[in-house]
């Protein structure tokens, strides 16, 4: 979903929204913005893109895709802005090397499955939920993707076929054991070179 085709979709982007709510807030106890049951930030901006899994409606998963050339006031994403120092959440040394900014890796955020999904569908929700990461970002020109993925990423992209490039250290956000890591979208089933980053100095 973009701003540009919510009308086309009813209420799937304030429901997505409410189970971001649910996820983050009541279930992770994250201080996040929110406002009639909806989370939200300031990377929820005409800039990015939304994946949303569901069926009939209900929510089953759902992620944000921002272009690493945003900028929107003092703000472009997270993962850059954190390494700025703009984010009181998230530590500035979070990626091994410089942020990028480039029109060919988009930033994957706020990944979730939603919790009324029971586990014996949880791991096919969460493959196909990646599936259509990789395959919308592809569509927007993007040869990868980076984020903040569980720091037991390598067994958990194995799991579901995928490869990424860990770019940070291990590290405890907000209860969660996480680590930055560079997904590729481009062949994401094969194990292929990542865009070269250059290394902060």
């Amino acid at each position: 979903m973009s701003f540009a085709n919510l009308h086309q979709h009813g209420n799937l982007f304030v429901n997505y929204l409410k189970v971001r709510r649910e996820v983050f807030i009541d279930m992770k106890g994250w201080e996040l913005p929110q406002s009639e049951g909806m989370e939200f930030d300031q990377y929820d901006t005409p800039l990015s893109r939304w994946v949303v899994i569901h069926e009939y409606g209900r929510i089953l998963a759902g992620m944000r895709l921002t272009p690493t050339t945003a900028q929107c006031g003092q703000y472009t994403y997270m993962l850059r802005d954190a390494q700025r120092g703009l984010l009181d959440n998230i530590p500035a040394d979070v990626l091994f090397v410089e942020a990028p900014c480039r029109d060919d890796i988009w930033e994957a955020t706020r990944l979730f499955v939603a919790p009324s999904v029971d586990g014996k569908r949880r791991l096919l929700v969460q493959k196909i939920l990646l599936e259509y990461m990789a395959a919308s970002a592809r569509a927007l020109g993007a040869e990868a993707v980076i984020g903040i993925v569980p720091a037991v990423f390598s067994r958990w992209m194995k799991r579901i076929g995928m490869t990424a490039t860990p770019l940070g250290p291990e590290m405890n956000i907000a209860g969660d054991r996480t680590q930055a890591a560079l997904m590729n979208v481009v062949q994401p089933y094969k194990d292929r070179q990542q865009p070269a980053l250059r290394h902060s100095a």
